[in-house]
């Protein structure tokens, strides 16, 4: 059974950075892909970014493009988001997830983690 392990999280004043991390515990862990979504207070989670495993493709929300880098290292099965020029706004809880099968890298994560807060004082 694959587990996700969040960390990196905290509290960052606005313009600050930080990297948060999201390591998949299991023998055999080849996902399609591998994303971070968040959850604000009172909101929906949305998602963020996201990453395939297996070719050179990401994806990223328009609110954090140019701010936030998702990178792999597969040999660890670990991903990484790398989080720059901070906002309020961005804070929330961050999720890493991953999705197992084939289709579109917007949906359809299949295994989360327990989530990690980042805060963004002003």
């Amino acid at each position: 059974q694959v587990q996700l392990v969040e960390s990196g999280g905290g509290l960052v004043q606005a313009g600050g950075s930080l990297r948060l991390s999201c390591t998949a515990s299991g023998r055999t862990f080849r996902p399609y892909a591998m994303g971070w979504f968040r959850q604000a207070p009172g909101k929906e989670r949305e998602f963020v970014t996201t990453i395939a495993w297996s070719r050179d493709l990401t994806v990223y929300a328009d609110s954090v493009k140019g701010r936030f880098t998702i990178s792999r290292d597969n040999a660890r099965n670990t991903v990484y988001l790398q989080m720059s020029s901070l906002k309020p706004e961005d804070t929330a809880v961050y999720y890493c997830a991953t999705k197992s099968l084939p289709g579109s890298l917007l949906s359809n994560y299949d295994r989360w983690g327990q989530g990690t807060q980042v805060t963004v004082s002003s």
